[in-house]
């Protein structure tokens, strides 16, 4: 079953591509599908969708977070903790790059 989530960050298009820069080109294991759009009242918005609950945790504990991070230090920002995330119950999913559910 996959693992499906919307998430609001309190950031902008500039601190997103440096955290984009920071991750790297190598994919996230696990990651099926990153979207990030922009919210009309303000920050970014990302919905992603995982093969598992288990390889999203495994990818923000190696990866994300230390790069998430390592941006914010840099620039100077101290977010208050970590944006809330409202589980998505995925119905289906299809496309290039997923395989239905």
């Amino acid at each position: 079953m996959v693992h499906a989530f919307t998430q609001d960050v309190p950031i902008d298009a500039d601190t997103y591509r440096m955290i984009i820069d920071r991750l790297g080109p190598e994919p996230l294991a696990g990651c099926l599908l990153h979207l990030c759009v922009r919210r009309p009242e303000g920050g970014l918005r990302y919905i992603d969708v995982w093969e598992s609950e288990e390889d999203c945790a495994r990818a923000f504990e190696q990866r994300i977070h230390p790069a998430v991070y390592g941006v914010f230090r840099e620039i100077g920002f101290e977010p208050a903790g970590e944006p809330a995330k409202d589980q998505l119950e995925v119905l289906d999913a299809a496309g290039a790059l997923l395989a239905r559910t």
